[in-house]
């Protein structure tokens, strides 16, 4: 019996052997304390498994916060966050290994340097501190020793890609075409034709004209997706005039602002501040004798109007220079020197500003109004709950506007729906994306109020009939027939232009023309459409470019173009700009490939079971 007892013993360890052995193999915790240490190797360089984790944590989190919502492991993967993350993760242990092999280190002095600096670790002083350092690395489940390392090998492995970098700048070739595209200055002079140019005006257009613009727009004429919603809702200004405030209430909301209503006798003034009473004085009699107004001296002072503005300001607020300021009658007088805080000054006085006051029974409606706004927007608060309660025991709309001061309504609303309850975006939102199987949901409007709402049918989007839109289908069918008759004229007279050149043409036609000078495609021109501008860049020199656009005819002569003006400061902000974007762009490819030449020569090996391992955590 003995005998079989050990036998049974002998194969059940024997099992839980090959069970830890097992479990061992793919990366998890087991009896033996073995864990996933790496997920691959690069040359010599062990690619952490922690790091990797910490890597695609953080990645997750970045890209929920840029969509809005939380992202699971499931979604990272299928938007491919984990290959990105192991793609770095290889590069990063390539350059490492390299670093190694190579000697390239950093000493403890800027490993101490770059932990002291890092604000994560500074206590209350705001200098580095230790135990805040070593419970912040606790939280990310590290060692000091752990991220020291880390530190020292992002230092090493920063050199080497600085390095890889180092003297890549943007070809001569490459930064000439590019600004000779967008820096070479272009002129032309532009006239504008009407339909006041032709010889005749465009008659109406009959009804086959109409038909045709009706048919060949018909987007233009379709109306939206209507949706039929039944909404029940409540407002602060539904509730204002059921709202009581008493006159006490008003009364000190009145004398709490009573520097709003009640204003004392202003003056719009401008000051002039001098060093001294002695200059200042000096400047005073420039302006007295008319050698100088108060604009020169301002200039004088390497000053702007804007920085002598003092804006609308009482007798107080002037100080010692309150008196004589206000004794001024003239807007556009100057007094002074009159002592100031920041030194003697001379003061103009622009305007008069009469007193104002706003007695407490002209602001009553004003007051009431809006303490009665804010009570109203406190019941409706204070009565959220018991809506959401009736709507999560099953209580229609129609219910809610019977059992509650909610009202009932409805509406066909449609995108260009803007009256009423429409008004409000966040009812447009949510009428947009409710469907038949929502249930009502009490939701917020911006002024305090509520509402919920139900879908009853969608009437999906059509064409309107042809008598319900003539007027905007007869106008668009003018409209091209004025267009039609306009290009026509252009392209004649186009050939005239290029003969006679813009001056000639302008005289012979009596029409005057726009001119534009050094015009680079980094300008941008309102008056001219861009695609007509794309042509004038392209045009011969005296060439002529025709536009035809809301019922105008554009005609343009282009002149002989000019390089780009290297000492502009625009063209020299190009150059910057090119370079900057040119170069990093080429340093970023010098970098890769770099680097896939180090994973090449050093060799690259992943473990999917240890990968898998550190997956396990994120499910």
């Amino acid at each position: 019996m003995a005998k079989k007892k050990s036998a049974q013993d002998i194969l059940m360890w024997g099992l839980m052997a090959l069970l830890i052995a097992g479990l061992g193999g793919f990366g998890i915790d087991g009896f033996l304390s073995q864990r996933v240490t790496a997920i691959g190797t690069v040359g010599g360089r062990d690619i952490d498994a922690q790091a990797y984790s910490r890597a695609l944590q953080t990645e997750m989190r970045a890209f929920g916060e840029q969509i809005g919502q939380t992202v699971s492991f499931e979604q990272a993967r299928a938007f491919g966050i984990d290959a990105a993350v192991r793609r770095q993760m290889v590069t990063q242990a390539a350059l490492e290994n390299e670093a190694d092999r190579i000697g390239i280190s950093v000493g403890d002095e800027n490993v101490q340097r770059t932990l002291t600096s890092i604000r994560a670790f500074q206590g209350p002083t705001g200098s580095f501190d230790m135990e805040t350092y070593r419970f912040q690395l606790e939280n990310i489940g590290q060692t000091p020793a752990q991220f020291e390392a880390d530190v020292r090998r992002d230092a090493a492995r920063g050199i080497l890609q600085a390095a890889t970098a180092a003297g890549i700048e943007t070809p001569d070739n490459l930064r000439s075409a590019l600004v000779g595209f967008y820096g070479t200055r272009h002129s032309f002079d532009l006239f504008t034709l009407t339909e006041a140019n032709l010889d005749a005006p465009v008659a109406a257009p009959d009804e086959a004209a109409i038909q045709v613009y009706y048919e060949e727009n018909i987007e233009e004429f379709t109306a939206p997706e209507t949706r039929a919603i039944t909404y029940a809702w409540l407002t602060p200004e539904m509730l204002r005039e059921t709202v009581e405030v008493d006159d006490t209430t008003l009364r000190a909301l009145y004398d709490e602002r009573i520097e709003t209503y009640v204003q004392p006798e202003r003056r719009l003034v401008e000051r002039l501040i001098y060093p001294d009473e002695a200059a200042a004085q000096v400047a005073m009699d420039r302006i007295t004798e008319g050698s100088a107004s108060f604009d020169d001296l301002v200039s004088e002072r390497n000053l702007t109007l804007e920085d002598a503005d003092l804006g609308d300001v009482s007798e107080a607020q002037l100080g010692a220079a309150g008196a004589p300021v206000f004794a001024l009658d003239d807007p556009g007088s100057v007094t002074g020197p009159h002592a100031t805080n920041l030194g003697p000054a001379l003061f103009r006085m622009n305007a008069i500003l009469n007193a104002q006051e706003v007695t407490f029974d002209e602001a009553r409606e004003e007051l009431h109004a809006e303490l009665a706004g804010d009570r109203a927007r406190r019941a409706i608060a204070d009565q959220q709950e018991g809506f959401d309660d009736l709507l999560a025991g099953g209580a229609t709309l129609e219910d809610l506007a019977n059992e509650t001061p909610m009202v009932l309504g409805s509406i066909d609303w449609s995108v260009e729906s803007a009256e009423g309850i429409a008004a409000y975006t966040e009812f447009g939102e949510a009428a947009q994306v409710i469907t038949e199987d929502d249930f009502p949901e009490l939701l917020r409007l911006s002024d305090g109020g509520v509402f919920a709402l139900r879908l009853d049918s969608i009437t999906a989007p059509a064409p309107r009939p042809l008598d319900e839109v003539r007027a905007a289908a007869t106008a668009g069918a003018r409209a091209v027939a004025v267009e039609r008759a306009l290009l026509a004229l252009a392209q004649d007279l186009s050939v005239e232009l290029a003969q006679q050149g813009a001056q000639d043409f302008a005289e012979a036609q009596e029409l005057t023309p726009e001119t534009f000078e050094a015009i680079t495609r980094l300008d941008t021109l309102p008056q001219v459409p861009q695609a007509m501008l794309e042509d004038l860049f392209a045009a011969d020199s005296d060439g002529p470019v025709v536009h035809v656009s809301d019922e105008r005819a554009l005609l343009a002569l282009a002149g002989e173009p000019q390089a780009a003006d290297l000492e502009d400061e625009q063209t020299q902000r190009l150059v910057a700009a090119i370079d900057e974007q040119i170069g990093s762009a080429l340093a970023q490819d010098v970098y890769e490939y770099f680097a896939r030449a180090l994973e090449s020569e050093a060799g690259i090996s992943l473990n999917q079971a240890a990968i898998d391992a550190v997956h396990v955590n994120f499910n």
